[in-house]
């Protein structure tokens, strides 16, 4: 029965198995990862399952070796299933302890290999022992008589020692089969290790590399953010320039509205205008008729004072109209030279803009 010894949580990933260099991702997220013992075959193993999917089932080895690569990613090879396990914390500290874990009982697999040889050694070497013992025996009892004095004397203890000494040659055959078997692994073992140290190698050298493209991308970083700046620095002077003409054009258009105030004005005055030629055409009319009046009058010189007084009244009138016609000739002239002035501020503002 295996029984769980450590239990921990982490992102799996395994190596590109294309590549060599890439780290795929084994599990969408976070995982418990566990260190199994089994006391049966004195093994341990590390397995972490994702739902129905075991993701990781590793035999730990003596040969094996858990590397840390980063504050919170360490990495080991498995030659058994052909593939680098890489293994992502939330913390250094899970990751350490990990680690050591690991160490102990890539430790405690060596002890159990080293007890595992050391009996199969007192095996074959009892078993070439007795091999060594059974002449001698058969030696004795043929020169001590026949072959039926043999059988009726040492039977039984020859049978045992056969029966013993089979087993003893099965069990050295047994252990040079798993001698020459565990060659083989060796062997195999020599060659993934090869093969991991060169992918080590391989993702060192492309670490490195990384890092040159991270402190790239940093400088690419400074740069963008310096552009940004000056980008942010335009984008407020171009926001000035806009309230500026927003300023102007807001002053452009109370101009323009005294402007059309003004221009009223003007057409009013221009109407005002208009009359006075009718007063002057009045005036006229008035001077025709009095100096037909005076031709008339002459034959009436009785009437001449009552006449006389009606046209100083009229003369009065007229002066006064004449005066007020002067004045509001003189007013519509300074408006007329106000209105040029505005036109020629609004002109020259115009042209500023």
């Amino acid at each position: 029965m295996e029984q769980p010894i450590y239990t921990t949580r982490a992102h799996v990933f395994q190596i590109d198995p294309t590549t060599k260099k890439n780290w795929v991702p084994a599990s969408k997220q976070a995982v418990t990862v566990s260190y199994f013992y089994d006391s049966t075959r004195n093994s341990y193993r590390i397995i972490s399952v994702d739902g129905t999917k075991v993701i990781i089932n590793s035999t730990i080895t003596p040969n094996m070796t858990f590397t840390k690569t980063s504050q919170k990613f360490g990495q080991w090879a498995d030659s058994r299933a052909n593939t680098v396990f890489g293994l992502g914390f939330s913390s250094e500290q899970q990751l350490t302890k990990f680690a050591e874990k690991f160490q102990e009982v890539k430790e405690a697999a060596k002890l159990a290999r080293d007890k595992s040889q050391e009996k199969v050694e007192t095996m074959s070497n009892h078993s070439q022992e007795s091999g060594r013992e059974t002449p001698s025996t058969n030696q004795a009892s043929s020169i001590n008589g026949t072959d039926d004095e043999k059988i009726s004397h040492v039977g039984p203890e020859a049978a045992l020692l056969q029966n013993e000494n089979e087993l003893l040659k099965s069990a050295v055959e047994q252990s040079n089969t798993n001698a020459k078997k565990w060659e083989t692994e060796l062997q195999t073992l020599r060659e993934n290790n090869a093969r991991l140290v060169d992918a080590l190698q391989e993702s060192s050298a492309n670490v490195e590399s990384w890092k040159k493209q991270l402190s790239a991308c940093k400088e690419e970083s400074d740069t963008l953010r310096e552009k940004i700046a000056e980008l942010e620095a335009q984008c407020n002077e171009g926001n000035q320039e806009k309230q500026k003409n927003a300023q102007l054009s807001a002053r452009v258009q109370e101009l323009e509205t005294e402007l059309h105030e003004k221009e009223q004005e003007l057409e009013n005055l221009r109407k005002q205008a208009e009359i006075i030629p009718q007063l002057m055409a009045e005036c006229e009319t008035i001077t025709a008729k009095l100096q037909a009046a005076e031709t008339t009058n002459k034959e009436l010189e009785g009437r001449i004072e009552g006449l006389q007084l009606d046209v100083e009244e009229s003369q009065q009138k007229q002066g006064n109209m004449k005066g007020e016609l002067k004045k509001f000739m003189d007013i519509l002239d300074g408006k007329i030279d106000e209105l040029h002035e505005f036109r020629q501020g609004l002109s020259k503002l115009g042209v500023d803009n």
